[in-house]
């Protein structure tokens, strides 16, 4: 999913400058260009069963993104999305627009390991490490430089959010349950490039690492809560105890 955006922002100011693709074969180009990079960037295979492009309703779409979980953890996937879409502007030069990326729906799994590494953390670790020094990566054409872009709005929606710390060990806290599903509230990310634009790459790694770091924090908030809620009923249980104990040796006081 995550150069989802890289690839798919370069394409995007391919067209609108005007560079014309076979539109047979543009989208199939741009999923394996999707596939191909955000593997390579989150060290995980990345999935996406098609891409649409629309040049008439300046639209680009991308449907059933499936980013693994990376190793060390579930068989499940880290992301899924059942589709982005990427509302294109009519600027014909540098820098180019995006009025909007929008992620409606993902379901989005923050698991932690034994230790109490998350698999998101580890995801956007992955990507800061691969992305070159600076996050600027150097076109395979170095007469190309990387067109410079601005995504004026970011939002992600209706996003699903499971949280699973089944394999992390609690000693003797124990927590009875430690799977819990939440749904996030719309996330808005803002502009992104302004004023002068951004190289395509490092506009996507911006996107991608504001979506995983949203994430990651929403997480983090939701266990604190599982766990100030266990913490309290332990309390309860203990100051339960206490008076019991309290009740035998003050029985007076108390009958």
């Amino acid at each position: 999913m995550k150069k989802v955006i890289i690839i798919l922002l370069v394409v995007i100011a391919a067209v609108v400058g005007g560079v014309v693709y076979l539109a047979s074969g543009a989208n199939e180009f741009i999923r394996s260009q999707i596939e191909t990079q955000g593997t390579k960037y989150l060290d995980t295979p990345v999935s996406v069963a098609s891409v649409d492009l629309s040049f008439s309703e300046g639209r680009l779409t991308i449907n059933d993104i499936d980013v693994e979980n990376p190793d060390g953890f579930s068989d499940e996937d880290a992301l899924s999305l059942t589709g982005i879409t990427l509302d294109l502007a009519g600027s014909t030069e540098e820098p180019y627009r995006i009025q909007e990326v929008t992620v409606d729906g993902p379901e989005i799994l923050y698991e932690l390991d034994s230790k109490g590494q998350g698999n998101l953390v580890v995801l956007k670790n992955n990507l800061t490490a691969n992305l070159p020094e600076g996050g600027n990566e150097q076109p395979a054409d170095p007469s190309s430089p990387s067109p410079k872009l601005i995504v004026d709005q970011v939002t992600v929606s209706n996003a699903k959010l499971v949280l699973n710390f089944e394999n992390l060990d609690t000693g003797e806290f124990e927590i009875d349950k430690k799977a819990y599903e939440v749904t996030l509230p719309t996330f808005n990310a803002g502009s992104i490039g302004k004023p002068d634009g951004l190289p395509a790459d490092q506009v996507g790694a911006a996107i991608v690492q504001q979506m995983l770091d949203n994430a990651i924090k929403q997480a983090k908030a939701e266990a604190k809560k599982v766990v100030a809620d266990k913490a309290k009923e332990r309390l309860e249980e203990e100051k339960d105890k206490l008076m019991e104990k309290g009740k035998d040796k003050l029985k007076d006081l108390f009958n």
